[in-house]
Parts: C-alpha cells; structure tokens; sequence
C-alpha cells in the first residue's frame, strides 16, 4: 500500500514543481490506481500526485463537499490534469490539514471563487469553477503542484491529531470572509490585519 510523501522524510520532493502531463508520451494507469486507491483508504479530501510519488501535475478530488467531511466513504473521483487558475475572487480561511503535513493544521486564506481550465484523462480541455469549500481544497492540492505546503501560507500553525483537529473544527468552522473583491489584495489586507 502506498503512503504519502511528509514533510519528515521527503521535503525536497514536496517541495519540487510537478511536471505537466504530456498525453501522447505518459501513461497515467498506475498514477491513478494509486490514488484511487489511497483516497479510497484514507479520510483525505484529494490528493495531489506528487504526494504519492508521481511528479506529474494531476489531483484526484475525492470530497469537496463539507456537509460530508466524516463519510470517508464519499468519492467525487474527479480527475483534474494539468489545471490551470484563470481567476481568483472573494475570500475565506480554514483550518487546515495535509497527509504530507502530519499534525501540522494551519490557518490559510483562500479565494471563495476560482475559474480553472484543465484536462480529463482523455486529454479534453474543460473549464470548471470552484465556489466555497471546492475551492479551498483544489487551491490546497494545487499549491501541492507546484511545492508549496499549507504551512508555508498559514497565518497561524498548531499541532492536532485527526481527533483533537476534529474537536477544534466545531468552534474554528470555514469561513466565508468576502464572495467578491480581488482575492490577492483581500488576502493581503486580511493578513496584515491579523497579525496586528
């Protein structure tokens, strides 16, 4: 059974830019069996490839859904190759966690709304947008992509295990801070104002 990379043995691949995806020379058979398989096994909401070991530049999203955060069971099984951000709008922070990250759970801001392009795995072009939650975990993976860890955006760190980040969770919900507004200056004058 495959395990994910971490921050305690395999920094230096974490921290590398995934490679994208070429359809005419890659065979992504194995890449997705094991992250099917992984997200199968695992209380995870998606994972990016090179977690697992794969430098390629796809995510598996298993669940987006918040209303469904302790059925481990629910699989979305979406398949993005090769995204893309077009834009990024609005603002929210959550509490988050990463297999790669141990008990590592952070304080991120995110954008409510991003507009993506991206591939199946037939090699066909779509765009998708992601509102709320969806889009705190494919910005969560993409970052992944391209070597960059939650921890490293976070605005505050503390260490949880699965139980005690469950408990934490109840009184520390996602937040919505704007649906609208440029998410790069809304994070910028967010994070200021917190640390002050």
């Amino acid at each position: 059974m495959f395990e994910s990379r971490t921050i305690e043995n395999d920094m230096d691949w974490l921290r590398q830019v995934s490679e994208e995806v070429d359809f005419e020379k890659d065979n992504l058979d194995e890449t997705i069996k094991v992250l099917d398989s992984y997200c199968l096994t695992h209380g995870v909401f998606a994972m990016a490839a090179v977690q697992l070991g794969f430098n390629k530049r796809v995510i598996y999203l298993k669940n987006t859904d918040l209303n469904k955060v302790e059925d481990d069971d629910w699989n979305e099984k979406t398949i993005i190759i090769n995204p893309v951000i077009k834009e990024r709008v609005g603002l929210t922070a959550y509490w988050e966690a990463c297999a790669s990250c141990l008990d590592n759970t952070g304080l991120v801001l995110r954008p409510y709304k991003l507009k993506i392009e991206y591939f199946d795995l037939e090699g066909k072009k779509h765009q998708k947008t992601f509102v709320g939650f969806p889009s705190t975990v494919f910005s969560h993976e993409f970052d992944h992509l391209n070597g960059v860890l939650h921890m490293d955006k976070a605005l505050e760190l503390k260490v949880m295990n699965k139980e005690e980040r469950k408990e934490f969770r109840k009184t520390h919900d996602y937040e919505v801070i704007s649906e609208t507004g440029n998410y790069e200056d809304l994070e910028k004058e967010y994070a200021e104002n917190y640390k002050n």
